[in-house]
């Protein structure tokens, strides 16, 4: 049987898996909540279901030695095939967790301790059977393949592996690039069971025609594995790699957001790029098989922690860089442990599946606590370049104890090893103290500039007067604008009777919360950072009086959760997602889905207040208008100040036609100063008029053939396609 026929199945797995991966966490999402923690527990609960599978695999093998290469090939062709239903459980498994945590389970707030333990166990819960099957195909092949071929089964790990990362790069990038914008995200599972399917019905053709010889079912030569790694010390270093790559992964997506921007193509960027490189150091390694790798392991793990923290220096904020270049400093290290991790698991296991199940668990066990170190522990107390400090000692620390052990037999330990680890280790580990990050120069540079941190994101406040800013993740989020007034005293000004209370979802600089707190009602505002509403004051000098007021208060969760589980009805819901609307996880927010909870909350009278900030491309305003269309029988939209987009007012039932003067008879004193603040206009009514003047239809928002925004068809965060062809 011809390796080569392998590769290619375990290249379609790879691109499989990652197409999984991207449009499980999409769903995920959707059902648990938009925040970076959550996105760490998918991670780690993806990687151990997987890391499980690989240790059931081996042992499967270890069980089944009397079986053929047939045998196992047929073991392989099922794990796929169970595979490819996953296209249509997981879907409706989270969907059934959704209504668990928003029903039974609905009292755990967000981002408790027992939120995160909660939804964790439904996530691995949800994807176990599956990454089981992801997990197990490694050790089956690689038995297929020593049965059939046991000349070539030392290194069939490596080769294996090999096409497995190629898969899954060209994979991440056709689910972020191509796929999810053409089928959608449920079209693209589709697409990936349909060549799941077709692994497994090409794994049973290759085992109905093994030949005889290759069908023996006499147990194949067991190799002796490398003397150098035969102990456990392999098995540490194959969880240090796992650990510090998955972490650090973690760390670039925050690191690299103010260059990159917070679109799914620039987390999409960085995942492809480390696995491409991975795939480059692979290559190489295969290259290099025959050569004596374990002479070199002081230079090899003392060099993996000096290139670990060589993105601190290609995101010095005031390098000549374009984005995109600056993730040319994660490719040396990912390169490196692309080498390192087959390598390892090669030299351990000598081609015996059951020892390469177990090595490649160890090295996912790893790939399970990084996101969890780095998301739940070091991200929310510490800047980017300590937490990737960190993540890189346990490779220096590898360095080290190969120096000591290695020292008087290896190449460098004739050149003194450990002067040559103390050389590089050293100097490289004061660039976490050297360097400086995007947001830390952002602050410095700005009039009052201050920086806080939490689990979510960097947020950055500074500033002066109406020029205050507020960045979050290096990303500008809002200003001091009369079109966040707008947001609040339109809605309510239009209502049919006196407003008793309203919500708001995202807090932004607090200016909306404010104008609806001058109506002197109990107002709600729902913010998914924690850290914004704590600048409240660095933007308006009477925040403590606006958070005293009797019903003021300020939720931290996400929003679309938050009205999944309230049970309270609102006369105004107003949404001020944050900018840009091409940004990664904004559709959650504009949605039919999303539409269709917020009506639920909504008073049979109630008026619903979206504002669609100007996006450059007209086909995300058609797909938002559509939602809004489809979603609520009365729509009416008036052009925002200052060009700032529209204000679109939706409602179960006709929102009354007033004229600018009766919409400012309305306004309590309060609530007129609070409009009037900054202007345009210099009284309430011509400010109402200016709105009115330009009202428009709905219906020229939509462009012909488009259809509306829903959780399956995110239109307006993938969207290459559309613009480059």
């Amino acid at each position: 049987m011809a390796i080569a026929w392998l590769m290619g199945l375990f290249f379609v797995s790879g691109f499989c898996s990652l197409i999984y991966e991207v449009a499980w966490l999409r769903l995920a999402m959707g059902a648990f909540g938009v925040s970076a923690p959550y996105v760490s527990l998918f991670l780690s609960a993806f990687m151990g279901a997987l890391g499980l599978g690989s240790w059931l695999g081996g042992r499967l093998v270890q069980r089944s030695d009397s079986r053929t290469a047939a045998g196992m090939l047929r073991l392989y062709a099922a794990a796929e095939s169970i595979l490819a239903a996953s296209a249509l459980a997981v879907p409706s498994l989270l969907a059934a967790g959704k209504a668990l945590l928003s029903g039974p389970l609905g009292t755990l707030g967000w981002g408790s301790a027992g939120y995160y333990a909660i939804s964790g166990l439904l996530t691995a819960a949800i994807l176990l059977p599956w990454c089981l099957c992801m997990g197990m195909t490694f050790p089956l092949a690689m038995s297929a393949l020593r049965k059939a071929a046991p000349a070539r089964g030392e290194s069939s790990f490596s080769s294996l592996y090999l096409a497995n990362v190629l898969g899954a790069s060209v994979g991440a990038a056709a689910a972020a690039f191509v796929l999810i914008e053409l089928l959608g995200l449920r079209g693209t599972l589709l697409a990936a069971a349909s060549l799941n399917a077709a692994a497994a019905a090409t794994a049973f053709l290759l085992a109905a025609v093994v030949s005889p010889s290759e069908a023996a079912s006499a147990p194949s030569p067991v190799s002796t594995p490398s003397p150098a790694l035969a102990g456990a010390g392999a098995l540490p270093l194959l969880f240090v790699t796992g650990l510090a790559s998955m972490g650090m992964e973690v760390v670039w997506v925050r690191q690299f957001t103010p260059y990159l921007g917070t679109t799914i193509y620039a987390f999409a960027a960085i995942l492809i790029v480390y696995l491409a490189a991975t795939f480059l150091g692979s290559w190489l390694f295969r290259l290099s098989l025959r050569g004596r790798w374990e002479g070199w392991s002081v230079l090899a793990w003392t060099t993996a922690g000096a290139l670990s923290l060589l993105p601190l220096s290609s995101c010095e904020p005031d390098l000549p860089l374009w984005g995109w270049q600056r993730l040319a400093g994660i490719v040396p290290f990912c390169t490196l442990l692309g080498f390192l991790t087959p390598s390892l698991v090669d030299l351990w296991s000598a081609g015996d599946p059951g020892r390469a199940g177990s090595a490649y668990a160890v090295n996912v066990l790893g790939c399970v606590l990084g996101p969890l170190l780095a998301g739940f522990c070091l991200l929310p107390r510490l800047p980017e370049r300590y937490a990737l400090g960190l993540l890189a000692l346990p490779l220096f620390a590898a360095g080290l104890a190969s120096a000591r052990r290695h020292g008087q037999r290896s190449f460098l330990g004739r050149l003194k090893a450990p002067a040559f680890f103390v050389l590089v280790s050293v100097p490289t580990l004061l660039l976490p103290f050297l360097s400086s990050s995007h947001d830390e120069v952002l602050a410095q540079r700005a009039e009052g500039g201050v920086i806080l941190r939490d689990y979510q994101a960097v947020v950055v406040a500074g500033g002066e007067g109406r020029r205050r800013f507020l960045s979050v993740n290096g990303v500008s989020m809002t200003a001091l604008t009369p079109a966040t007034k707008v947001m609040a005293h339109l809605p309510l000004a239009a209502l049919p009777h006196p407003p008793r209370n309203a919500l708001v979802i995202c807090f932004g600089m607090g200016t909306t919360f404010r104008s609806l707190a001058s109506w002197a009602i109990p107002v709600t505002a729902v913010e998914l950072v924690p850290s914004v509403p704590r600048l409240f004051s660095r933007f308006h000098s009477d925040a403590g009086r606006v958070l005293a007021a009797p019903g003021a208060r300020v939720v931290i969760d996400d929003g679309r959760r938050f009205l999944a589980r309230s049970r309270e009805r609102y006369d105004v819901i107003t949404i001020d997602a944050a900018p840009p609307m091409e940004a990664a996880g904004t559709s959650f927010l504009f949605s039919r889905e999303f539409y269709a909870a917020a009506r639920a909350r909504l008073e049979p009278d109630g008026i619903l207040q979206q504002w669609i900030f100007n996006p450059k491309d007209p086909a995300i305003v058609s797909a938002f208008a559509s939602a809004l269309k489809e979603s609520f029988p009365y729509v009416r939209v008036f052009h925002a100040f200052e060009r700032y987009g529209d204000h679109v007012l939706a409602s179960n039932r006709p929102i009354p036609l007033f004229s600018a003067a009766e919409l400012a008879a309305r306004l309590p004193p309060a609530a007129r100063r609070d409009l009037l603040e900054w202007g345009p206009g210099r009284t309430a009514a011509g400010q109402f008029k200016s709105l009115l003047n330009g009202e428009r239809s709905i219906d020229s928002l939509i462009m012909p053939a488009a259809g509306p925004l829903r959780d399956d068809r995110p239109t307006n965060e993938y969207y290459f396609l559309r613009r480059n062809f």
